[in-house]
């Protein structure tokens, strides 16, 4: 596919001096994050790939880069009345983080739903939290109303020229580290990142075609730029790009800059999550894995290039990540639950349980449902959570079962 460029007589609100500018002030107070090859997911997607690890930096999250760039051009008088942001996420600690560096004050206002620890971490960086409304558009309104009242400065968390400049900071180091990269494939919420890497992007020597991923669950920049209508709800795992109305200036850029969308499903992007730990030991919350989930969906579009993606950040909760990695387990075979019918009398689960030990596969819980079953008064249902080596495994398991005249099935995810 040709790449785009920017048409001479409409030129773009961001240049790349100004991405390179932003570089030069930034410089030193954010972490330089490394860019390395991972030989393994390279064999596993076909195309060589490129991680630039940006949940390294103090915050976990690019976003203290263009939050950065925009606090050192604030003048005096700004810095001594504050800033103030509506956040829930990375922004939100990206800008706390700098101001209470710069002795800057900062608020934000988040939804009353947030959870405690985003308020906590938030505040634990220096901020004031109000806690106002039951949705981001609710604390978006009182945001922009107390920067009304008390002459703050709103900070946004894409839709600023300052802003793109300062996340496009990230693809010119990556840049800078593999100058012969021929793709970028960049995660899409309100369009910051995309803006800045595109612009960078298209300012090297050689052409690189840029990638945007959006979860299917949230496809808004996709609508904005295809004039579709797709819905944009649902609980997805990349919360950090699940943003229902990317920004007017992004879009703009986008439109102009950016080569393709591709949209991604949450199956894709659980995976990406839990392969990016256990291969490169590096924990990568869901919008951070997006770019991987895009070359695992529709890896012949990027097979044999040489790709660069950004893992954006490394925000996740620990329960989450937990979840999404046990149900990788049960994905690969490696975990499973068996429901098995016996019959209601003595030695009927040692005898099951005899079975799972002939052929070395672990049971790990066992659960009995006698009564709230649809099962004749003396049959019950047994069970098994149980974990296997592999698939292959757990299917020489099954076959066991059933040649013992046991009827099994198995409990299947989403």
């Amino acid at each position: 596919m040709a790449t785009k460029a920017a048409p001479a007589a409409a030129p773009l609100p961001v240049s790349i001096d100004d991405v390179r500018a932003a570089q030069a002030r930034i410089s030193g107070s954010i972490v330089r994050t490394p860019t390395l090859v991972s030989k393994t997911l390279s064999e596993l997607t076909g195309a060589t790939v490129y991680l630039k690890f940006e949940n390294l930096q103090f915050t976990a999250a690019y976003k203290e880069r263009g939050a950065l760039n925009t606090l050192l051009q604030l003048d005096e008088t700004a810095r001594s009345k504050g800033v103030i942001a509506a956040s829930a996420g990375n922004h939100a600690q990206g800008l706390a983080y700098h101001a209470t560096r710069l002795g800057i004050p900062s608020t934000i206002v988040m939804p009353k739903n947030t959870p405690v620890v985003k308020v906590t971490q938030t505040e634990g960086h220096g901020a004031t939290v109000i806690l106002e409304g039951e949705t981001f558009d609710a604390a978006y309104a009182h945001s922009r109303k107390l920067e009304a009242e008390h002459g703050y400065t709103f900070v946004h968390p894409f839709d600023d020229e300052r802003i793109i400049a300062g996340q496009g900071t990230a693809a010119l180091e990556m840049l800078e580290d593999v100058p012969d990269l021929e793709m970028l494939v960049v995660p899409i919420g309100g369009g910051g990142l995309i803006s800045g890497s595109a612009i960078v992007a298209k300012a090297a020597g050689q052409p690189i075609e840029v990638v945007g991923v959006e979860a299917e669950l949230y496809p808004s920049m996709y609508n904005r730029i295809h004039h579709t209508e797709m819905p944009c709800a649902g609980d997805t795992l990349a919360e950090g790009i699940a943003v229902k109305e990317p920004g007017a200036i992004t879009s703009k850029m986008v439109e102009a800059l950016v080569d393709d969308i591709v949209l991604v499903s949450e199956r894709r992007l659980e995976e990406a999550v839990s392969l990016l730990l256990q291969i490169e030991k590096t924990v990568v919350e869901g919008a951070g894995a997006a770019g991987l989930a895009a070359l695992l969906a529709e890896p012949e579009r990027f097979r044999g290039k040489k790709v660069g993606t950004i893992l954006c950040g490394g925000n996740i909760d620990t329960r989450l990540l937990a979840n999404v990695l046990l149900r990788d387990l049960a994905r690969s075979g490696r975990l499973a639950r068996l429901r098995i019918r016996l019959q209601d009398r003595p030695g009927a689960l040692y005898n099951v349980a005899r079975i799972f030990h002939e052929q070395g596969v672990n049971i790990i819980e066992v659960y009995h449902q006698r009564v709230f079953t649809t099962l004749p008064a003396k049959g019950l249902i047994t069970d098994i959570e149980c974990e296997a080596r592999d698939r292959n495994h757990l299917d020489r398991l099954i076959t066991a079962l059933r040649r013992a005249q046991y009827e099994v099935s198995q409990v299947e995810l989403a």
